[in-house]
């Protein structure tokens, strides 16, 4: 069993930065990948990015590419999530998210833990 507790979210402007923090419960966090979604209100939950169990492999999706930045501290059972130059549109609720492998990691049924979330809001 994990459980996961995101921090970090906030108002901040466009062009900013914000970085979410996610902690893990449980002896096996560095055996799991560990992921971010988002949903926006009204919207679908999308795939943010993911992270291997071991941080050698990520995927991120085309729209946070260049901006934000995964890693992970599997000493400190944590994950992060460092965001820049943040728009708008990246508003939402953003929840972390932990599976075992590493395959099909778009669908958000092929995960196995998630967070309460955490909210993002970014101001034009």
């Amino acid at each position: 069993q994990v459980q996961l507790v995101e921090s970090g979210g906030g108002l901040v402007q466009a062009g900013g930065s914000l970085r979410l923090s996610c902690a893990a419960s449980g002896r096996t966090f560095s055996s799991y990948a560990m992921g971010w979604f988002r949903q926006a209100p009204g919207k679908e939950r999308e795939f943010v990015v993911l992270i291997s169990w071991s941080g050698g492999r990520t995927n991120y999706a085309d729209s946070v590419k260049g901006r934000f930045t995964i890693s992970r501290d599997n000493a400190k059972n944590t994950v992060y999530l460092q965001m820049n130059s943040l728009k708008p549109e990246d508003t939402a609720v953003y929840y972390c998210t932990a599976k075992r492998g590493y395959g099909d990691y778009y669908t958000t049924t092929s995960y196995d833990y998630w967070g309460q979330g955490t909210q993002v809001t970014v101001s034009s």
